[in-house]
């Protein structure tokens, strides 16, 4: 064994999306962390995650990386739309308009330019999304990532963890002490299994034979304009294909049937030209087969005492509404301000609790819409309408049946407001709440709240600049009347080291937005409190925000 062991406040397992930006946002905060990765230093990863989702992107402004990601991925003009078609190349039956980031900031014109929001979603494959975020992460002076290093077993006590590893390069032991470890190591965590965490839920939802492969000649044959996905439906086979370099790759998703239980059972190359809807004359090559079994599993804890899971370590499901790696990324930033809270000194180790508390029941909500909406897709795969191939005036009006339905059901997902600005935080005892009910939401509705435990509705500021922007790094205190004398709470804050900034707002979005004079936001835009006038005991609240009510 080593001599010594490297020592660091927090140590995080898996530097895939959510661990690279806990490991972010942790160093944002003053907290030191080493990131252990089995990977070497610059292996791209596989070709999962096309989505980023707009609360995600308001996280990667606030981190400084919203830029470098906007500039990845597709080419600028390359639509981000959802078509339906009968095969990739053959009649489009709808299509879901989604700009191109070129157009992302200015066109208000699809289902999800309406949103309120500094940051709109952006469609980007995870081998180009993750390169970007390694390098930022890697920059950063508080952030130590050992690629191609294995953590093998960690035992803690009332002052930390001590955890020992492998380089794999060289074979040599390694040794690590930290005050705190976290799990984002992906469905078959080492770190879950050791804390005894257990998945529960159902462990097939679905099975698709996905294949990413090269075809540079295949945009040639299109009839109308491109899209970054392409449904097709059809009555012998029904896929997706994502568009991942705009160019000549493509991710091909096979979804397979009731009773397809075996990747292998169905001819790839069959499926692959009936999905398509070309001949034997079209050339591809394949670049590696990416088959997969959709979930809904959830761990029964994500915590144990100083070791926590976040992402796919802590939940799995199938990924409708892209909302895998966005779920995992909103774990880490819950957990990210408690720690860092508590390692700086304000927050009680009790308020580590909260991560649990709150993460646990939306990654049950998430996951069901989740299902649902695969459950309901999986009857429109399987249910094609008789004639919808067929030309003339029938086959026209089967096809536009069909369409509408599918574009009916699909810009939910595609345009899923409702779990991007919906979800709220229901008895944490973070959360001075105050009786009201957090509004209901829906996969793609949501209503703007000030209820505890809600999102910070945003706004624009009337210097135009975004709220989230000019909000502090932790607590910021956001009041509509400038003349309403704040001074208890901020003592209070400051007496017990609570970093709290106050933000004046008003004009008549806030007035009709903010439905109370003051509203305290978290360091994670959620609510903490509300009211029209300071609490009578102001350290009470400030005690009951920080873990020690």
């Amino acid at each position: 064994m080593p001599s010594s062991p490297l020592h660091t406040q927090v140590l995080i397992v898996g530097a895939g999306p959510v661990g690279l930006t806990l490991a972010m946002d942790l160093a944002w905060r003053g907290i030191d962390v080493v990131v252990a990765e089995t990977r070497e230093r610059g292996e791209p990863p596989s070709v999962k995650c096309n989505h980023v989702s707009a609360r995600t992107m308001e996280i990667f402004r606030r981190l400084g990386v919203a830029g470098a990601l906007r500039d990845a991925g597709l080419p600028a003009d390359h639509a981000n739309d959802v078509a339906y078609r009968t095969t990739f190349t053959g009649e489009e039956l709808s299509r879901i308009h989604i700009p191109a980031r070129r157009d992302r900031y200015t066109d208000k014109s699809g289902p999800d330019g309406w949103w309120p929001t500094p940051e709109p979603p952006h469609r980007i494959n995870q081998i180009y999304l993750e390169p970007v975020l390694f390098a930022h992460a890697e920059a950063q002076p508080r952030v130590r990532i050992l690629s191609r290093t294995r953590i093998d077993a960690f035992e803690q006590d009332e002052a930390g963890v001590s955890a020992t590893g492998t380089d794999l390069e060289t074979g040599a032991p390694l040794a690590l002490r930290c005050a705190f470890l976290i799990g984002c190591d992906g469905g078959r965590s080492g770190v879950r299994k050791a804390i005894g965490a257990k998945l529960h839920g159902d462990e097939v939802v679905g099975r698709v034979q996905s294949t990413y492969f090269r075809a540079p000649d295949l945009l040639s044959r299109l009839r109308v304009a491109p899209a970054w996905a392409t449904f097709s439906l059809n009555p012998r086979r029904s896929g997706n294909v994502y568009a991942i370099d705009g160019r000549e790759t493509f991710l091909l998703h096979n979804y397979l049937r009731a009773g397809e239980t075996d990747f292998e059972s169905i001819d790839r190359d069959w499926a692959i030209r009936t999905i398509l809807g070309v001949g034997p004359d079209f050339r591809y090559e394949i670049i590696s087969k990416e088959d997969w079994v959709g979930r809904r599993l959830v761990a029964d804890r994500f915590r144990d005492r100083r070791v926590f899971i976040c992402g796919d370590a802590a939940h799995l499901w199938i990924p409708m509404a892209g909302y895998g790696m966005n779920a995992g990324i909103a774990d880490a930033m819950d957990l990210s301000w408690l720690l860092a809270g508590h390692l700086n000194g304000w927050a009680t180790k009790a308020a580590l609790a909260a991560y649990e508390q709150e993460r646990l029941p939306i990654t049950e909500q998430v996951s069901r819409f989740a299902m649902n909406h695969a459950l309901a897709l999986q009857k429109e795969r399987e249910g094609v309408p008789p004639g919808i191939e067929e030309p003339g005036p029938e086959g026209e009006a089967a096809r536009a049946r069909a369409g509408k339905a599918l574009y009916d059901l699909n810009v939910k997902q595609y345009c899923c407001a409702g779990l991007n600005f919906g979800y709220f935080y229901e008895g944490s005892p973070l959360i001075a709440y105050d009786g009201e009910a957090a509004p209901a939401y829906s996969m793609d509705h949501f209503t703007p709240s000030t209820v505890p435990g809600c999102r910070t509705p945003h706004l624009w500021l009337a210097d135009g600049r975004s709220l989230y922007d000019a909000m502090g790094p932790e607590f910021t205190l956001l009041r509509r009347d400038p003349g309403l004398d704040v001074a208890p709470l901020l003592e209070a804050a400051a007496r017990r080291g609570v970093p709290m900034a106050v933000l004046d707002v008003d004009g008549p979005e806030a007035a009709a937005l903010y439905d109370r004079a003051l509203v305290l936001s978290r360091p994670d835009q959620h609510v903490a409190w509300r009211g029209d006038a300071l609490p009578q005991d102001p350290l009470a609240l400030v005690d009951r925000i920080r873990g020690a009510g």
